[in-house]
């Protein structure tokens, strides 16, 4: 294969991303039009978020050392718990949410408001409890707090231990989803303000991509 034909072959790629970054650069120069407030809580707003995931996660961990009758390792559990759920939501949030509204790629605002509600269920409140079992069930193996079943009611067990936790823990996942729509709705009101700086004359197509 020669070099012209090798270019001819990759050069539907390169337009596709010279677009992006020309996209990129155009969204940022918006971006960079809004007033500081705005700006801030489109940076920062999801940390709100992770925040409330980190204390789920202490929340969980703590209904679960009660419940397991876990009286060592505080440190040892607490520190996962609170570090984990919060770089987790912090980074899905951003990836899913943040970075698309920022490149222009994410225009319907049901689509952003669903998915800041998942992420906000999921990973910061359903998740840390998810993340709590385990641990903690390695703890209470490893320091014999409770006595645990056999591999046939196994399941049992924990699904029976889970339940009061669950219970405790659902009003903060409801908080999260809550939260997290507001932030969604939030940020999808600043994209459009960005939008809105754009002159009428200009040509809309630039924001597709």
């Amino acid at each position: 294969m020669t070099g012209r034909e090798f270019l001819e072959l990759n050069s539907p790629r390169q337009s596709l991303h010279l677009e992006k970054l020309k996209q990129m650069e155009f969204m940022l120069k918006l971006f960079d039009g809004l007033p500081k407030e705005d700006q801030n809580l489109f940076n920062h707003g999801s940390y709100f978020l992770a925040g409330n995931s980190s204390l789920c996660g202490l929340a969980a961990n703590n209904f679960f050392r009660r419940t397991l009758n876990i009286t060592k390792a505080r440190f040892v559990s607490a520190l996962p718990m609170a570090v984990i759920p919060f770089l987790s939501t912090a980074a899905v949030y951003e990836v899913f949410l943040r970075q698309p509204l920022l490149l222009g790629d994410l225009n319907c605002e049901v689509c952003t408001v669903v998915r800041g509600g998942l992420i906000g269920a999921v990973v910061g409140g359903l998740y840390p409890f998810l993340l709590a079992l385990p641990v903690n069930a390695s703890l209470a193996a490893r320091y014999s707090s409770s006595p645990l079943p056999g591999k046939e009611n196994l399941l049992r067990f924990w699904h029976r231990a889970s339940q009061p936790v669950f219970k405790k823990m659902s009003f903060g996942i409801l908080v999260q989803l809550l939260t997290g729509i507001y932030l969604a709705t939030k940020h999808h009101g600043i994209y459009i303000k960005m939008l809105q700086q754009i002159k009428p004359n200009r040509d809309p197509e630039e924001l597709e991509a």
